[in-house]
């Protein structure tokens, strides 16, 4: 029971002061910790964290801290706004554009993830997870594989392929695309997490302290093997490349010189790869002869065609379907297949909301990875969340080129979360420098975070 009440103190010493603020932040971190396990759930937790912090807001008037975007976000929710009104179906165009309050995710992690050591548990608990649903992918694929060999031993890759496995989620895409952003976190923490400090406290009394750090990282490198192996497993190439540039990143920042075996590795790993995986890189050469890959040749070229007709308002929110025949050459069918969106985030915003939008939103991703970058030199033993979440970042652009996973709301609302983690750490870093105390006039205190309780609260 003792232990029980620590655990408790401790929580409570890390969520916020104020008690409306504090269910709110509760309900956040359920938030989180749901996102890879049922949209609807977390979705009504991200709804109830709201409600409680706008009563928060009225009641205490605490002060709002929020990521350094706000005015190329005021202009791309305006101008996701303004194409409605000219759009063929507005009912679809508004039913898309209530995404735009999925940009909340932002302002509560800033105002209700006050403490390092909050923020760091609940980074871990997300790894966790990751792993709980990579298991039951993998276990999905496993039990696919068995049936599919079963029944159409000829048509393997067909079936493995087109039905993908998807964990918790109802599609693949919002599967791999959490698990990629999930992998650059934990890949980041992983290698970088050690970066300023020692890795373990290294004191020859206490060999069993270094030996239980040393079965903690094996603890989470086993969890990165079975991310990343769901992740092979989804077979979606556009989260395999988001991870790869992930990667490149990270271990530039880890080991530079390391890069240069890079390639030998790929090669090897290609060679030792099983012939499914083989053959799915394969195809990915012949675009031609994958409809997957056709489509979205076809998909590209509408996209350019629409973008040229209506380049300040395009043609409307969620209204691509509606009018994509239109813009096929002269009688020729559209391919068989999903015609929704373009499956690239860069034409489905400029085709579906014109130019002016698109610029927006490149500007706030711009803004947002610059953001990142600059606040990475402010942290000292977290700078690691600010490399995974630069990465994660590149991972998301780069696999956007492929998906429109900016249209996603669970790939979307893991990005959110994920991006916002430096800021969240900035913040609580200064927040606790200006709470602690100087033991003499103008001497700084550092504390070892491997020591003291009170490096929760730098962290």
């Amino acid at each position: 029971m003792k232990s029980l009440g620590n655990i408790l103190g401790w929580v409570r010493s890390e969520l916020p002061e104020p008690r409306v603020a504090r269910w709110a932040s509760v309900l956040f971190s359920l938030f989180v910790l749901t996102l890879q396990i049922s949209i609807a759930v977390s979705q009504a937790l991200l709804g109830g964290a709201a409600v409680l912090y706008v009563i928060h807001l009225l009641k205490d008037r605490p002060p709002v801290y929020f990521l350094p975007v706000k005015l190329p976000l005021a202009l791309f929710c305006v101008f996701s706004v303004v194409p409605i009104f000219w759009a063929e179906n507005p009912a679809a165009g508004w039913f898309a554009v209530r995404k735009l309050v999925l940009f909340f995710v932002w302002l509560l992690a800033m105002n209700l993830v006050v403490r390092g050591g909050h923020l760091r548990r609940l980074l871990q608990a997300l790894f966790l997870i990751a792993a709980v649903t990579g298991v039951v992918a993998i276990a999905q694929f496993t039990i696919q594989y068995r049936d599919v060999r079963a029944h159409h031993p000829e048509q393997i890759y067909q079936y493995l392929t087109s039905t993908r496995i998807h964990g918790f989620m109802g599609h693949w895409m919002n599967f791999g695309g959490q698990q990629m952003l999930v992998f650059a976190m934990l890949l980041g923490f992983l290698l970088l997490s050690t970066a300023g400090r020692p890795a373990i406290p290294v004191q020859d009394e206490a060999g069993d302290q270094q030996v239980g750090a040393r079965r903690g990282r094996g603890l989470w490198w086993t969890v990165l093997a079975i991310v990343a192996l769901s992740i092979l497993l989804n077979f979606t190439r556009g989260v395999w490349l988001g991870c790869f540039v992930a990667t490149l990143y990270l271990v530039a920042r880890w080991r530079p010189k390391c890069l240069w075996a890079l390639p030998v590795l790929l090669v090897l790993a290609y060679v030792a790869s099983p012939s499914l995986v083989r053959k799915r890189l394969q195809f990915a050469m012949h675009p031609t002869r994958e409809p997957a890959l056709s489509i979205r040749l076809e998909m590209w070229q509408v996209a350019l065609k629409m973008i040229r007709s209506h380049p300040w308002v395009g043609v409307g929110p969620n209204n691509i379907e509606e009018v994509y025949d239109l813009y096929l050459p002269p009688g020729k069918a559209p391919e068989i297949g999903f015609h929704s969106h373009f499956h690239n985030d860069f034409l489905q915003l400029g085709a579906e909301r014109g130019l002016p939008c698109l610029a927006a939103w490149v500007w706030l991703m711009a803004a947002l990875g610059w953001g990142i970058w600059k606040v990475r030199p402010q942290l000292y033993t977290q700078r690691w969340i600010a490399d995974g979440a630069f990465a994660a970042w590149l991972a998301f652009l780069a696999e956007g080129c492929f998906e429109f996973n900016f249209g996603t709301s669970p790939v979307l609302m893991a990005f959110l979360f994920v991006t916002a983690t430096p800021f969240v750490a900035g913040r609580a870093k200064v927040s606790c420098e200006e709470r602690e105390p100087a033991s003499q006039p103008g001497v700084a205190i550092r504390i070892n975070p491997a020591i003291s309780h009170m490096q929760s609260r730098e962290e």
